[in-house]
């Protein structure tokens, strides 16, 4: 028997370490050649590493959330041969989607299972932690199940979400009070790990180190409602359907033409201020991953249509865990929107080094008074913050009053010069 060592991979850019975010295989599972054995996470870019030979697991580098130095081992698997070591082989670096995920969890057909290497279908022994994914473990939780009791019928003993929808339809569910209530007492300590990590550090810096003003301003939408709903009405068929946000957009490439301090980043430890002409925004979307920031790069050469396009491209690529490394970075202000969710405000935290974020509440309709009665219209307010150090309070405002004066009007939004 041989020793195959797997090393972690150098994905180039200067990245000296990765964070190891899956594991597929624990230490003694037989594993496949081709077979995911790890997922491992640096920057925003997810790599999966497969095994390139059959053989048995008998190291394993660390935990999840560990950090791994590049070329250090990772895995080391037991071989029927001589087969030495890898440092990258087969290695795919596309950000892993949902449904690779999903093929991952499959189980392998029969026939691709080397006989000397079967692949176990019985569960974990009930003193180890099962594994299964997070968001079959949700599942689970949501279900009142514990996964130690269900058999697992994913590779190397992994369970997946139809094991538990099997273990339900056999009335093996934990049986409730005669009330319909049933305690609920077991708990399960989640480590931060992955993106939800770069979240934490990136807003955790954002907050610290940036001093945040922020200002609120009631905006009436009732024009451009109607605007937007005339402008789907008509729109072609190869067209988007428009959110408020496209307007948004271009309504920002205006007001920031007229106050470029706005659309800048700001390098504290450098003390510099870049200022830039192009208006890359970053979209604020949330993803079964987390919180990413895709990039509708030069809106200032973008129209309306364009803008709305190229938002819903990046929007389903970062959903669907697919946007590159270049569209999820370099923006130079960004938009946060939590659409029929937004309330009525919000203190948006800046996406530093940028120094000014626009936050979108919810279009609510409630009575303004028109000089003489009182008429309905559809109000919303945008909460915008904006880093103390290089933008004052009145500058701040200026801006914001910009922006909501092409919004109230919105055919200002077209008019060129």
């Amino acid at each position: 028997m041989d020793e195959f060592i797997i090393k972690m991979p150098d994905v180039g850019e200067g990245v000296a370490e990765a964070e190891i975010v899956e594991w597929h295989v624990k230490t003694g599972d037989p594993v496949r050649e081709d077979m995911v054995i790890a997922a491992v996470m640096t920057d925003k870019a997810t790599v999966e590493i497969p095994s390139p030979v059959n053989g048995t697991v008998t190291w394993l580098a660390g935990e999840v959330g560990d950090r791994i130095a590049v070329k250090a081992p990772l895995v080391r698997i037991e071989t029927a041969g001589d087969v030495g070591e890898a440092q990258s082989v087969g290695i795919s670096q596309t950000p892993i989607t949902e449904a690779t995920r999903a093929e991952i969890a499959k189980p392998a057909p029969a026939a691709a299972t080397p006989a000397a290497i079967p692949v176990p279908a019985a569960p974990p022994p009930p003193a180890e932690k099962p594994l299964a994914a997070p968001s079959v473990r949700l599942f689970a939780r949501e279900s009142g199940v514990d996964l130690r009791q269900v058999q697992a019928t994913g590779p190397a003993g992994r369970i997946l979400r139809e094991d538990i929808e099997q273990f339900l339809s056999h009335g093996t569910a934990p049986a409730t009070a005669k009330n319909g209530f049933a305690r609920k007492t077991a708990t399960e300590e989640i480590k931060l790990t992955g993106l939800r990590r770069r979240i934490a550090e990136k807003m955790v810096l954002s907050a610290s180190r940036i001093p945040h003003i922020t200002y609120v301003e009631e905006v009436d939408m009732t024009a451009l409602e109607e605007l937007r709903a005339t402008m789907n009405g008509d729109r072609r068929p190869d067209h988007p359907k428009l959110t408020v946000l496209p307007f948004l957009m271009r309504a920002l490439v205006k007001a920031i033409s007229e106050q470029p301090d706005v659309n800048a980043t700001f390098d504290d430890d450098a003390g510099i201020i870049t200022r830039y002409n192009a208006v890359h925004i970053g979209i604020a979307t949330q993803t079964p991953a987390g919180l990413t920031v895709p990039v509708v790069r030069h809106a200032e050469a973008r129209g309306i249509w364009d803008c709305a396009a190229e938002m819903n491209r990046l929007a389903e690529a970062a959903r669907s865990g697919t946007a590159t490394r270049d569209e999820l970075s370099g923006s130079t202000i960004t938009i946060s929107s939590l659409g029929a969710l937004g309330g009525i405000v919000s203190t948006p935290i800046i996406n530093r080094p940028e120094v000014a974020i626009i936050g979108v509440n919810k279009i609510a309709t409630r009575p303004v008074w028109d000089g003489a009665q009182f008429v309905p219209r559809k109000m919303m307010n945008l909460s915008s913050s904006f880093d103390h150090r290089i933008i004052d309070g009145w500058d701040a405002a200026n801006f914001v009053q910009r922006i909501r004066t092409l919004i109230e009007t919105p055919a200002l939004i077209f008019i060129e010069g």
